[in-house]
C-alpha cells in the first residue's frame, strides 16, 4: 500500500486504494466491448479471416494497456485509453479503399493504413513535448469548455440508451435498438410485430436490466455505497444472466464451453505486429495520405481533449482557468497509446469516454488506469468472460453517468447568448454525430462567427479563428 501512496498520492487526491481499484474495474467493465468490437469493426465481424481477427483482438489488448500504463505513470490521471469509437470505423473504411485503390489483398492494405496511424502518433508526440497540443487545449474559450462534459453526458446517454444494446432478429437485417425503435414505436403491439416473440422478449429483458441497474446504482450512490456503479453493473448483469435463461430458455455461460482461454500470439506475429507496410503504403498516394493522417489528427485531437476536459471538469480536476493540471503528460500518454496501436494492429488508441465511469465510482489518480490496465492485460486469457457482461449492464452505467456530467451546465453563462449558443450546438451535435471532436468542431464555429457578426472579433484569438478555419475546411471542402 506505501506503494501506491508514494507512486499515486493518493491522500492527497483524497481517496484509497480500495476506491481506486473498484473504479479501474468499473472503467473497464463500462469499455470491455471495446475488446471484441474493434477487432470485429476492423476485419469484417471476421470476414477478413480468423488470423487477422485474433491479431487485432491481442493489439486492442496490449495497446489499451500501454496507453493507460502511460496515463498512470506519466499524468497520474484516471483515464483509461482504447482504440477509439468511430476512428476504428473510419479506419476500416480507410483500409477498404486503399483496396480498391492499389488491388492490394485486405491484410496488406490493413498493413499500409496502420503506417498512417503510426506517422499520427509521431505528430502528435511531437506536438505534445512542444506543448502545441496544450495551446490548442487552451484555445478553447471558457464557455465551450463548461459545455464539453455536458456534451459528453448526452453523448454517453445516447450510447447507453441507443447503440450499445442493438437487438438482431430474423425479421430484419439491421438491430432494433431501445431509444428509437422500443420506446419510439406507435404501440407495443406495432413493435412486437415488427421484432417477433423472441426479438421482442430480449428486448424487454434489456429494458428491465438497464433501469433496473441504473435504479440500483442511484440507490447505492444516495446511501454513499463506495462502488455503487460497479455493483449496480453487476447486480444488472446477474438480472440479465437469469431473465436470459428463464424467460428467453438460452443459456448465457454457453459461450465459456468452447472457448479457449489461450492468446493468439502466432497469428498476431503473422498479422498485425510490427507489419507496417512502408512499401504498400507509398503506393496510396500522397495527397490522399496526407488527407487521410490530417483527418485522423483532427478527430482524435478533438476527441482526446473533449473526453480530458470533460472527464477531469466532473472530478473536480480543473483549476479557476479551466485547465487540468499535466495535460502534457496525458496528452503524451494519448500520443505513445497511438503509437503502441500502430505497431501491434490496431487503429488510433485515444482516451476512452468511458473514463467517466470511473472517475463517479471515486477514481482521482493513476491507479484507476493502472487496474483497468492490467485487466486488459488479463483479457488476452479471460477475453471469453468479460464478453458475457451484458451491453444492458453496461450501459445502466453509461446513462448514470451521463445523467450525472450535467450538472456542470449550471456553469454556463445562458444570459450571454455568445456562450450559450455554441453550447447549445455542442450539446446536440456530439450525441447525433457520435463524436466528441465534431461537436467541439461546430462549437468552435458557432462561437467564432457570433463574436464576430456581434462586433466582438477581438474577444476571440489567433488560434481559436485557426481552429475554426481548419474545422471549417475539414466539414465543407471535399478534398
Amino acid at each position: 500500500m506505501g506503494f501506491f501512496e508514494k507512486m499515486f498520492r493518493l491522500k492527497d487526491n483524497g481517496t484509497t486504494v480500495k476506491t481506486e481499484v473498484i473504479a479501474g474495474l468499473t472503467t473497464f467493465m463500462t469499455m470491455a466491448y471495446i475488446i471484441a468490437l474493434n477487432p470485429n469493426l476492423l476485419t469484417g465481424f471476421g470476414a477478413e479471416g480468423a488470423n487477422l481477427w485474433n491479431g487485432v483482438f491481442l493489439a486492442t489488448c496490449i495497446a489499451s494497456a500501454i496507453g493507460s500504463l502511460c496515463m498512470a505513470f506519466l499524468a497520474n490521471k484516471p483515464f483509461v485509453m482504447a482504440p477509439g469509437m468511430g476512428l476504428n470505423s473510419f479506419f476500416a473504411v480507410v483500409v477498404a479503399n486503399i483496396v480498391t485503390i492499389t488491388g492490394f489483398s485486405y491484410i496488406q492494405s490493413f498493413q499500409a493504413a496502420l503506417v498512417i496511424i503510426f506517422l499520427e502518433g509521431i505528430i502528435f508526440l511531437i506536438l505534445s513535448l512542444l506543448n502545441i497540443r496544450e495551446k490548442i487545449v487552451e484555445a478553447i474559450p471558457l464557455g465551450v469548455r463548461l459545455g464539453i462534459g455536458p456534451a459528453i453526458g448526452l453523448m454517453l446517454m445516447n450510447i447507453g440508451f441507443g447503440s450499445n444494446i442493438g437487438i438482431y432478429t430474423s425479421m430484419r437485417d439491421d438491430p432494433f435498438y431501445i431509444m428509437r425503435d422500443f420506446f419510439g414505436a406507435l404501440t407495443a403491439k406495432s413493435i412486437y410485430g415488427q421484432m417477433g416473440d423472441d426479438g421482442f422478449g430480449a428486448m424487454i429483458l434489456s429494458v428491465a436490466t438497464l433501469f433496473i441497474g441504473l435504479f440500483v446504482i442511484i440507490a447505492f450512490d444516495h446511501l454513499k455505497v463506495k462502488g455503487s456503479v460497479l455493483y449496480g453493473m453487476l447486480i444488472a448483469s446477474v438480472v440479465y444472466w437469469i431473465g436470459d435463461f428463464a424467460i428467453l430458455g438460452q443459456n448465457p455461460f454457453a459461450s465459456l464451453a468452447t472457448a479457449s482461454f489461450l492468446p493468439p500470439f502466432k497469428d498476431m506475429a503473422e498479422t498485425t505486429l510490427f507489419k507496417l507496410d512502408f512499401a504498400g503504403f507509398a503506393q496510396i498516394g500522397w495527397f490522399t495520405v496526407v488527407t487521410l493522417i490530417i483527418t485522423f489528427c483532427i478527430i482524435d485531437m478533438f476527441d482526446t481533449i473533449g473526453t480530458l476536459v470533460g472527464t477531469a471538469s466532473r472530478a473536480k480536476m480543473l483549476d479557476a482557468s479551466g485547465k487540468m493540471p499535466k495535460m502534457k503528460e496525458a496528452l503524451i500518454s494519448d500520443a505513445v497509446g497511438t503509437l503502441a496501436g500502430s505497431v501491434t494492429g490496431t487503429s488510433t488508441v485515444t482516451t476512452f469516454v468511458e473514463s467517466a465511469s470511473g472517475v463517479e465510482a471515486g477514481g482521482r489518480t493513476g491507479l484507476t488506469a493502472l487496474v483497468s490496465a492490467v485487466m486488459f492485460l488479463l483479457c488476452m486469457f479471460i477475453a471469453p468472460i468479460a464478453a458475457i457482461i451484458p451491453a444492458a449492464a453496461t450501459s445502466s452505467a453509461l446513462v448514470y453517468v451521463g445523467i450525472l456530467m450535467l450538472s456542470n451546465l449550471k456553469k454556463v453563462d445562458f444570459e450571454d447568448i455568445t456562450q450559450s449558443a455554441p453550447v447549445a450546438v455542442m450539446l446536440i451535435a456530439m450525441p447525433i454525430s457520435s463524436s466528441i471532436g465534431h461537436g467541439i468542431g461546430l462549437a468552435l464555429i458557432c462561437y467564432t462567427l457570433i463574436k464576430v457578426c456581434t462586433g466582438k472579433a477581438k474577444e476571440v484569438s489567433v488560434l481559436t479563428y485557426i481552429l475554426s478555419a481548419i474545422f471549417l475546411l475539414k466539414f465543407f471542402v471535399p478534398l
